[in-house]
């Protein structure tokens, strides 16, 4: 199974509360290249997203490219929730290539419990994409990473 860890686009900054921040005109384009490089390349079978507003805006990007995956919003994968716990639930969800999209720092420390490393931090609309014979600590091997444009 393949899990594609991606996290959101460029942001608006913290003017309103963090669940309801959106994504710049540059981080929808940002979303759109990612979304573009993992439709292109994979063929993800489930969507999960994180309930706020900037990742709900990312995941969009993908359903337009790929209207008939399903997807759910798991609401504990938001910036400050517990990795573990997460990881837990995404293990639960029947799929062959899940596509999360959520936050940092929880996308970097899901990332680092998946390969057992220590979590390192994910640019704007990064995707990463982790392969295994099955959810477990430890169990996964990175076979990939695109990174969009950056602001920098």
């Amino acid at each position: 199974m393949k899990i594609i860890l991606v996290r959101h686009g460029q942001a608006e900054d913290e003017t309103r509360p963090d669940s309801a921040r959106q994504l710049t005109d540059f981080g929808q384009q940002q979303a759109a290249q990612t979304a573009e490089y993992v439709t292109t390349h994979y063929s993800p079978d489930r969507f999960v997203v994180s309930p706020y507003t900037r990742a709900q805006q990312t995941l969009f990007a993908f359903q337009s490219r790929a209207p008939q995956v399903a997807s759910s919003v798991q609401d504990n994968i938001t910036p400050s929730d517990d990795a573990r716990q997460a990881l837990i639930d995404i293990a639960n969800i029947e799929a062959e290539c899940l596509v999360v999209v959520c936050h940092m720092s929880i996308v970097a420390y899901i990332a680092g419990l998946l390969t057992g490393d220590y979590p390192e931090s994910f640019s704007l609309a990064e995707a990463r994409v982790f392969d295994m014979e099955f959810v477990m600590t430890g169990m996964a091997t990175e076979v990939d990473r695109f990174v969009p444009d950056q602001p920098y």
